[in-house]
């Protein structure tokens, strides 16, 4: 997809475009009439301002699998430097691989930072030792296993709602309830295909999938609960951080004593400008990917945030220079691109 003119009009959200935003963060799957009721809006507005976003390509709600159920290991970081002048060329066929799930161009010594996640079918070792160190014009990768996610980009919440509203959303929230899927293989065809449908529109209806499957709405919508309720599919927004706000990417890497670290991550967990929180191998086990109002506020989290924090020896920090593409879908400057197809696949099956 071709990037929009660096002068081109840059969108603005206006104020209910953000609380819509927020409320999509708490219920991502809140029908539309519940959403204007506890926004205090008309529905034909909730309706009409949704879908200029979407169609605007600003906002799209999609279904984040399981890792472990559509990987062939943990994931992992990789930090790439390329050699001067040849960092956009990398990033080219970077983006060609469909097991790179995150990729920031950022500041710093390595100017690529990136999350693979092996998918099914793909050998890790293969990636990591020939497959991305023989793309032309990288010079060095360092990659680091994430052992254990702490934090996941679909809790991340743009705080704006206050409680009540929150509150009354959280009740179109989508738990989960039931016993977990643990492999793919365990899924009815209907099931796998209604996967699919989710990770595409994480907003999809029973009737869409009915339709679309050729089954009834309430077939559709049993499929629709168990692969929600089983954690199979979590619903999430994606939308680009700078129209909510915070423009400023960036990476932190904390090394801190092992007695230590169960409490970095609780805590760290809970502070607003952390998207994606992980253990991870390496002499820095707690890694990091945060949003930030500007450099100031990326100064205090790391002065006074970071500096409270019992335990913590060191800290390394990177400025994302530009996101071009978070979990799966590429970016378009502050709209969102194309998204990475096949990312659910059997290895075995023709499915």
């Amino acid at each position: 997809m071709p990037r929009h003119s660096s002068r081109a009009a840059r969108p603005v959200l206006d104020e209910v475009d953000l609380d819509i935003v927020a409320a999509l963060h708490v219920a991502p799957r809140v029908p539309i009439a519940a959403l204007a009721e506890v926004l205090e809006i008309p529905t034909s507005t909730a309706a009409r301002r949704l879908a200029r976003m979407q169609d605007e390509r600003l906002l799209q709600v999609v279904g984040r699998f399981a890792w472990e159920l559509i990987t062939s290991s943990n994931p992992f970081e990789l930090w790439i430097t390329s050699a001067p002048g040849r960092s956009r060329a990398v990033l080219t066929e970077l983006l060609r691989i469909p097991d790179v799930q995150f990729v920031l161009h950022t500041s710093g010594p390595a100017d690529l930072y990136v999350n693979l996640f092996p998918l099914l079918g793909s050998d890790h070792e293969q990636l990591l030792t020939e497959t991305i160190p023989g793309i032309p014009g990288i010079r060095a990768t360092d990659s680091r296993m994430i052992l254990e996610p702490a934090k996941v980009g679909q809790s991340w919440r743009f705080r704006r709602l206050d409680a009540e509203r929150t509150a009354a959303l959280e009740g179109h929230a989508s738990g989960t309830s039931g016993p977990p899927v643990r492999d793919l293989r365990d899924l009815s065809d209907l099931e796998f295909r209604t996967m699919r449908l989710l990770g595409r529109n994480g907003r999809i209806t029973a009737a869409e999938v009915g339709r679309t499957l050729g089954v009834s709405a309430s077939t559709a919508a049993r499929a629709i609960r168990l692969l929600v309720s089983s954690g199979a599919v979590s619903p999430r927004v994606e939308v680009q951080p700078e129209l909510l706000g915070f423009p400023l990417n960036a990476i932190v890497t904390i090394d801190v004593r092992p007695r230590d670290v169960r409490g970095a991550l609780d805590a760290l967990a809970a502070h607003p400008n952390v998207r994606l929180l992980s253990t991870v191998t390496g002499s820095a086990p707690v890694s990091l990917a945060g949003v930030f109002e500007g450099p100031g506020a990326l100064a205090t989290f790391v002065r006074d945030d970071l500096g409270a924090l019992p335990g913590v020896r060191s800290v390394q920090s990177v400025a994302g220079l530009r996101l071009e593409r978070r979990y799966w879908i590429d970016r378009d400057g502050p709209r969102l691109g194309d998204q990475v197809q096949d990312v659910l696949r059997l290895p075995d099956s023709t499915r």
